[in-house]
């Protein structure tokens, strides 16, 4: 009995041989196939990221030399020469050839620029907000107060990361237009904003005294002023 039993389990082992034989033979290449892809894709990635860093050390290197060179023309020849394909790599160097524009007078081609960037989706809020309060603040005495107001009122907006710049813009225009009252009461809601830094805090004191105002210095954020 043992016997018969031992030869039938001889006989099922060969069977399973058999069987996993000709599954190799069948499906094998699903096995060859999936180690080829994960060390094609592990290769592959590898490369991008070796490509990504030359590329930001060849941009790296290529606005370093536009900014050295002596003159507003030589480097905005320089920087319009480099591009990225990176969105927030390709906002930066349209940043610099807008500030290298304003260097050579040209107000126009730097607004341009700045607000290529400030529409962009693809480029993070921070660098938007940044290059809409700097075309603003360009067309200080070209844009009509309305307009300004209203775009500088965006970039006021609670948790903005430009919120009390913009602010101070908006008390500016308050200025202005003669409403002493409103801008009075925008640098004094400047003063007691937790965001508030050294310098603005210094220029929102000096602009309420000299509107004939009183600041309020109780709770100040920042102390020892």
């Amino acid at each position: 009995m043992s016997d018969t039993d031992s030869f039938i389990d001889e006989v099922n082992e060969e069977v399973r041989r058999d069987r996993l034989y000709g599954y190799l033979k069948r499906y094998g290449w699903i096995g060859v196939l999936l180690v080829v892809l994960i060390v094609g894709g592990a290769a592959w990635t590898e490369y991008r990221k070796a490509a990504a860093r030359a590329e930001a050390q060849a941009l790296g290197d290529g606005m370093l030399a536009a900014l050295s060179a002596s003159s507003p023309d030589e480097r905005t020849d320089a920087l319009a020469g480099l591009s990225a394909e990176d969105p927030t790599a390709s906002a930066l160097v349209a940043m610099l050839r807008a500030a290298t524009a304003q260097d050579a007078g040209n107000t126009e081609a730097a607004v341009t620029a700045l607000d290529a960037v400030a529409v962009n989706p693809d480029v993070d809020q921070i660098y938007r907000q940044i290059a809409s309060f700097k075309s603003l603040t360009l067309q200080a005495e070209t844009l009509d107060a309305d307009t300004r107001r209203q775009r500088f009122e965006a970039l006021a907006v609670a948790g903005a990361p430009l919120r009390l710049l913009a602010l101070e813009q908006l008390a500016l225009i308050d200025v202005a237009e003669g409403q002493t009252d409103a801008a009075i009461a925008r640098y004094q809601d400047i003063l007691q904003d937790a965001a508030l830094t050294s310098d603005l805090q210094q220029r929102a004191l000096q602009v309420i005294v000299a509107l004939g105002g009183s600041p309020d210095l109780e709770n100040l954020p920042l102390s020892g002023n």
